[in-house]
Order: structure tokens, then C-alpha cells, then sequence
């Protein structure tokens, strides 16, 4: 069965920042969850659909709504794809952009 796009996001958001998880598992395939070396955010690149897409631990330190919710306690992750943020989840909810 292949999840839907925002059940993949959710599933890797969980597997990062609530499961704490070393590596994500999606799709039968295994993605490494690795540390960014200025911040310290978790951060993971897989592929969805031929997609390649990246999910970064929002930074609680800059000013944006999205790191305000992460300094409040909650686990927010940004998704990019080729570099443009493409969604979000906060605490398992997904935010999609531009669609």
C-alpha cells in the first residue's frame, strides 16, 4: 500500500521527533536521520513518488509563526523540495503550501 502524500509527511515527522528515531523508515526503504552541523536540527532526505524531498526540525530560534509553535513545546518539522519549502507539520497536522 503507498501512502498518501501528507500520511508519508506525518510518518516521518513522527519517526523523527517523536520516535526519535536514527533512521526513518518509508516505503521498505531506510533514510538517515542526521544532525545539522550549526544548529543541531534533525533533518532527513527521502523519496516520495520519485520525489526527492528533505524534512527539517524547525529552528525555534528564528521569528516565524512555525518556530514560535516549536519554542511553545510543540514538534514542528519543515518539508522541502528542491529547495522551496513545499509543507509542514506541526504535532502530527499537515500544512501543505502553494496548492
Amino acid at each position: 500500500m503507498n501512502p498518501s502524500f501528507e500520511q508519508a509527511l506525518v510518518d516521518v515527522w513522527r519517526q523523527v521527533l517523536v520516535e526519535h528515531a536514527t533512521v526513518v523508515e518509508l516505503g521498505g526503504k531506510g533514510y538517515p536521520v542526521r544532525i545539522t552541523p550549526r544548529k543541531g536540527l534533525r533533518q532527513v532526505d527521502f523519496i516520495f513518488d520519485g520525489n526527492e524531498l528533505r524534512g527539517l526540525e524547525q529552528n525555534p530560534d528564528t521569528k516565524s509563526r512555525w518556530a514560535q509553535m516549536a519554542r511553545s513545546g510543540k514538534k514542528v518539522m519543515q518539508f522541502l523540495s528542491e529547495g522551496r519549502y513545499v509543507a509542514n507539520v506541526v504535532d502530527g497536522k499537515v500544512t501543505l503550501y502553494g496548492r
